[in-house]
């Protein structure tokens, strides 16, 4: 028994070290952190979430999704203050993440060893790192430690690859340079902490693809994310589909309540606590009567109410 312990020992050990020095985990490694998600993934093993869903996630407000993810016990996935190049925009996509660290000269020659031997570019920065996995829906989240002289992880020329890579903009705990020629890219946004007309000084990439801390958020690779000039807040990809609906029906509740009291048809009283039965047979005749096109199908909307009672 000893024997077979000890054996298992120095297997994990084995398996630990033998990726100790990757700039990315494996695609296992990946699916072990994201192990709820029971969908479809990309090829680097982050959940593949529908475009879809991305799409409708746009529509969603911050309260609504961070209310949802609280009632789940997720309590650390939103990060503000922000300063954006675009404050009317929202930006829904998969995560790609990214740390960077202050540099050492022993640790940063042991990462450009590194990513060598995995074929990556050896031309520029290891700041390009990151942008060369991001595919189309992706969004490029890293964490700078807030760094903003010298800690400019972009300019316009890394700005432009990036857009026309993933169709997305960046979440940066950090910093840019250019912003005016980032702020000519059709489509691009940038989500930071500051700008600075410095270049990339004293900073290192270590990993990409791995947990990182966004402020006050904890954000894995294949987490989605939902980005408005109100905030960030970073979804588990298992979890985002139930947050739309839920926000959805949270949304047209809202909407149906603010109407009658509007027209003095139920106190506040009524519609802020737990619903009579003759509201809740109001709301869902309102429901099926609804003037415009709701934001899910109504098969889904009756399969979420049959488990609600309101």
């Amino acid at each position: 028994m000893l024997k077979q312990t000890l054996l298992a020992g120095a297997f994990v050990l084995g398996s630990v070290a033998s990726h100790a020095q990757a700039i990315s985990p494996t695609p296992d490694q990946i699916k072990a952190y994201t192990s709820a998600w029971k969908g479809e993934r990309m090829p680097d093993g982050r959940p593949k979430v529908s475009d879809a869903i991305l799409a409708r996630l746009k529509n969603i407000s911050m309260e609504e999704a961070w209310g949802v993810l609280r009632n789940k016990g997720y309590h650390n996935q939103y990060e503000g203050e922000w300063q954006l190049i675009h404050n009317d925009s929202t930006m829904t996509g998969r995560v790609v993440t990214a740390q960077y660290m202050p540099s050492r000269p022993d640790l940063q020659d042991l990462v450009k060893e590194t990513g060598k031997k995995e074929g990556r570019v050896q031309t520029g920065g290891t700041n390009s790192w990151p942008i060369d996995v991001l595919k189309e829906g992706d969004v490029y989240v890293a964490d700078g430690y807030g760094k903003i002289a010298d800690g400019t992880l972009i300019g316009d020329n890394l700005g432009n690859s990036i857009y026309a890579k993933s169709k997305r903009g960046v979440i940066f705990y950090g910093s840019v340079r250019d912003v005016e020629g980032l702020s000519e890219i059709k489509g691009f946004n940038a989500w930071m902490k500051g700008q600075d007309p410095s270049y990339i000084q004293q900073m290192m990439l270590t990993n990409i693809n791995t947990p990182i801390r966004i402020g006050r958020a904890v954000v894995l690779p294949g987490d989605i994310v939902l980005a408005k000039k109100y905030g960030t807040i970073f979804i588990p990809a298992h979890l985002v589909e139930e947050l739309v609906l839920t926000s959805e029906v949270t949304a047209l509740r809202d909407e149906f309540g603010h109407l009658r009291l509007r027209e003095g048809k139920y106190t506040p009283g009524e519609v802020d606590t737990k619903w009579s039965e003759a509201i809740q047979k109001d709301f869902l005749n309102w429901v099926n009567n609804y003037p415009g096109k709701l934001p899910m199908t109504k098969k889904e909307l009756d399969d979420y109410l049959k488990e609600r009672n309101y």
